[in-house]
């Protein structure tokens, strides 16, 4: 059973948020399941795809209006990731150093996508189900189904996963002409909101929906950015599969960047080592509790309720540290800057995004903000779980599904609305939890012991690939 999963980010190749972490670990896990899953991405002007070893395997046209691009697929040959990655390179279009916030962004996700399926439908590649990833491979269902010239893919399975439905790549009528030539009948299957929506192109014309949490699917169906009747409508073919992670680039035993290894039996000492390169490297005091934020600064995480929050806990406390690993909205950029000054010893943040400092940060902080207004799923509190840090989370999402308070007998601290008061409550809930180390090491013995790993979910995906084709 080949799988295609076609996607504009995927780990290591290209990360903004997590659905590069899904899909740089989905079909590794897959294939360890005896399904031949590969993934099909752009080519971006990164060093990880330059210091790649790459093989082009083909090479075609593409027409989008009046414009011919020449594209070429090129096979990543080494590192070795556990599954082949394919990337379409197209001169001046995709070849460049950023994913998004281009202009262009919309010819830019149109020619993948054509490219994508010219190569499939072009050569002898046999596949038997590809998988598209948020709306960036939206309009791929509806292609494959009534664009005349694929034809033959159009008995082909296609399954999309909602990662973010809040991001749906709306774009005008005016450039209908960029698709091929389709049944202009089935124009209504292209249509929400009187704009070409691939999202909702792609939930109407998949085979199967999925959201990356089942909480996240029930969400949608009430709060979607203007798709929830949609949704609804196409409940029977959505379901919702709980992410994992990959345990094994995710692991303080073994993770290469971070400070200090360390398992189980002497996570005690090894996070401390971690913890302590922290507060060195940006003032704090290792006696404290840390508590840190990592993630996109942007409204969905909460992000916007970050400055006030540490202006109002640490201007009326002087318990915790507090820590900003981030970048998004400019504006709260230098609000989170500006307080650095005032809140010397206690605060700092760095603003911009650095993996390494990332992974030393989910093995030395003591908890793990996530303020989160919408979280479909959520992959830091796992990691964090992972490293031995207790996650502090709005119940929302994947939030809700994964982490358990520990007023209920759980292994984590929720509070239910994304506001400054509630997430201030929550830091002081975590300080005292701190301040009982015999309890906190119990809950810490407990989370380093949950599994999240891909595993489930990868054979909860493959059932439903063997279900379609």
């Amino acid at each position: 059973m080949n799988i295609l999963h076609a996607s504009f980010e995927c780990y290591p190749v290209a990360k903004v948020g997590g659905l590069a972490d899904v899909v740089g670990a989905l079909p590794k896990y897959q294939n360890n399941s005896g399904v031949n899953a590969m993934v099909i991405a752009p080519y971006y002007d990164n060093s990880f795809i330059k210091d790649s070893k790459r093989e082009s395997i083909y090479k075609g046209e593409i027409k989008i209006g009046q414009v011919l691009y020449p594209y070429s697929i090129e096979k990543i040959v080494s590192p070795s990731l556990g599954f082949d990655i394919y990337l379409v390179y197209i001169k001046g279009l995709l070849d460049r150093p950023n994913v998004y916030n281009y202009e262009d962004d919309s010819e830019r996700c149109i020619a993948f996508q054509l490219s994508v399926l010219d190569w499939v439908s072009s050569t002898d590649q046999t596949i038997d189900l590809v998988h598209c990833h948020d709306h960036h491979t939206g309009l791929i269902p509806f292609l494959m189904s009534h664009a005349n010239q694929y034809n033959s893919l159009k008995n082909t399975p296609s399954v999309l996963t909602i990662h973010n439905a809040q991001y749906q790549g709306q774009l005008s009528y005016e450039k209908l002409h960029y698709l091929p030539l389709f049944d202009k009948e089935k124009i209504g299957l292209l249509d929400w909101g009187n704009c070409i929506n691939p999202l909702a192109s792609g939930i109407k014309c998949a085979w199967q929906v999925t959201t990356v949490s089942p909480s996240y699917m029930q969400e949608l169906q009430q709060k979607a950015n203007g798709l929830e009747k949609l949704l609804a409508h196409e409940k029977n073919k959505c379901v919702g599969i709980l992410n994992g992670i990959d345990i094994e680039a995710w692991s303080p035993e073994t993770d290469p960047m971070i400070i200090k290894n360390y398992k189980s039996k002497d996570v005690v000492s090894g996070r401390k080592e971690n913890k302590k390169w922290l507060c060195d490297h940006f003032d704090l005091d290792i006696n404290k509790p840390l508590f840190s934020f990592i993630g996109r600064l942007v409204g969905e995480k909460g992000a916007d309720l970050l400055p006030e929050i540490i202006t109002e806990y640490l201007s009326n406390h002087s318990d915790s540290n507090i820590l900003i690993l981030g970048s998004g909205n400019h504006e709260v950029e230098e609000q989170l800057q500006s307080l650095q000054k005032q809140f010397s010893g206690s605060y700092n943040s760095y603003i911009g995004y650095d993996e390494k400092l990332s992974h030393i940060i989910y093995a030395g902080t003591d908890f793990l903000l996530m303020p989160s207004r919408v979280e479909p799923c959520g992959l830091n509190q796992m990691y964090a779980l992972r490293y031995g840090a207790i996650p502090i989370v709005r119940k929302t999402g994947g939030l809700k599904d994964t982490i358990i308070d520990i007023g209920d007998d759980g292994f984590g601290i929720s509070h239910n609305n994304a506001s400054v008061w509630d997430v201030c409550y929550s830091i002081k809930r975590g300080v005292n939890l701190y301040n009982d180390q015999k309890k906190y090491r119990e809950i810490q013995k407990q989370i380093l012991a949950i599994d999240h790993s891909w595993d489930r979910s990868a054979n909860q995906y493959v059932t439903i690939y063997k279900s379609l084709i």
